[in-house]
């Protein structure tokens, strides 16, 4: 077939038809389409007044008339009244008690007590069990209901004295450096220092952290100058008098110039001890439970001066877990002169009553002379006191009765020394 100058061959007029076949089929097969819808003009029968944005709808401050006049805004409406069963009508100290559900009283009767043994040497003895232990409460024999040789954590309140003499100081100054690196990562540490008076540096802090050499820094003192008193003779302080009374401009008449008398009365050595050991274990009561409590006192241990008293400080010691450790130094540090010095004479100052809260605490004391033995017991005495032996038992005194209660702790081995606290008070927490 030829139309014109093109040629057109049945195949290809049958393709065609096919194409035009299935392109009819396609469009009877897909869905119509709907309108979209046609917009409404009916008014909002529930609102009254020209919509404004930001105001909402309502009646139009320009409109005037009556349709301003009419119009009214919407009434607040009223929150909803609090149902009765939500509000308490009666006291509670009228409430019944079957009321108020289950009340638990628990009193806690339970009592520990770090124990330190050693051999004749003066070496720790490790190794012991239960069955080595006894103790004995106001003389009666207690059962141990828990037995533990874990080492504990270690909140320690280093109390430092600056009332040494300057060549003693200076030793302790320069052994300070040594603190942090015989504490484990676990324990804290706070920092005091006593003279006239009794000074918190710092806060409980983790004892590696970067703020205790920055604190132990700011702790070191020049002490004092170690002199002989004299108070009359060519080398007194005022040996120049005129008609009875000092020459020297500088000194003011009263009694510590001897005014009337040609004699000066020399001052008293002021050895705050009490009051820091006591500002210590305040902060240390607030420590949780599960930590041991420990004052390290780097001392001579002499007092005079001090507003709290021994007895009342023990007795705090004793209510709140705290054991006394300390590192003697200076006159109580040397041989002989240091065990006479734990003596007391009446009417004295009290040369070393470190000594004495040391034993009643059940802590240890360790005297050096210089720094390396200083540096030293450090190391020592914070590895003693967290390998203790922890016994505890329950006691059998009664839970409201308040009064001392002493403890004796002994060990089924001959040449052992037992180191434990030798009593108690019972502290209100405990009975709880």
């Amino acid at each position: 077939m030829k139309f014109g100058s093109k040629k057109i061959t049945l195949a290809a007029v049958a393709g065609l038809g096919i194409a035009v076949g299935l392109w009819a089929q396609q469009q009877q097969q897909q869905p119509a389409v709907p309108d979209a819808p046609v917009p409404q003009n009916a008014p909002l029968s529930n609102v009254s007044g020209p919509i404004t944005p930001g105001i909402g709808a309502g009646t139009d401050a320009t409109q005037t008339g009556a349709s301003s006049s009419t119009t009214q805004p919407a009434a607040p409406v009223p929150p909803p009244s609090p149902q009765k069963d939500q509000i308490q009508t009666t006291p509670p100290d009228s409430i019944p008690p079957e009321q108020l559900g289950q009340v638990l009283t628990l009193n806690v009767t339970y009592v520990e007590v770090p124990v330190t043994v050693k051999d004749t040497k003066g070496n720790l003895v490790p190794g012991l069990t239960w069955r080595d232990f006894r103790v004995f409460e106001n003389g009666n024999y207690e059962p141990l209901k828990i037995f533990s040789v874990d080492p504990a954590p270690l909140s320690i309140a280093f109390v430092i004295d600056q009332s040494l003499t300057s060549d003693v100081m200076a030793h302790v100054n320069d052994s300070l450096g040594a603190i942090q690196g015989a504490l484990s990562p676990f324990d804290e540490i706070s920092v005091f220092t006593y003279s006239h008076i009794a000074t918190e540096r710092t806060g409980f802090t983790g004892a590696q952290s970067a703020r205790v050499p920055a604190v132990l820094a700011l702790t070191k003192a020049t002490g004092s100058e170690e002199m002989i008193p004299v108070n009359s003779g060519v080398f007194a302080g005022c040996n120049i008098h005129v008609n009875g009374n000092c020459a020297d401009p500088n000194l003011q008449e009263g009694r510590s110039t001897g005014s009337g008398s040609g004699v000066i009365t020399i001052p008293k050595e002021i050895h705050t001890l009490n009051d820091a050991i006591l500002a210590a274990a305040k902060e240390l009561s607030t420590r949780p439970k599960g930590r041991r409590r420990i004052i390290y006192v780097i001392s001579d241990g002499k007092e005079a001066g001090s507003k709290a008293t021994y007895k009342d400080v023990l007795r705090y010691l004793q209510t709140n877990n705290i054991a006394v450790w300390g590192t003697l130094v200076g006159d109580s540090a040397r041989w002989g002169e240091g065990y006479l010095s734990r003596f007391h004479i009446p009417f004295q100052m009290n040369d070393n009553l470190l000594i004495k809260y040391i034993y009643a605490t059940g802590g240890q004391p360790d005297s050096e002379k210089d720094r390396n033995g200083i540096e030293k017991s450090y190391a020592k005495i914070a590895e003693e006191a967290r390998t203790q032996y922890t016994l505890v038992y329950a006691t059998h005194e009664s839970v409201y009765d308040s009064k001392y209660r002493s403890i004796d702790v002994r060990v089924d081995r001959p040449g052992m020394d037992v180191i434990a606290k030798r009593g108690y008070y019972p502290s209100a927490s405990d009975l709880r």
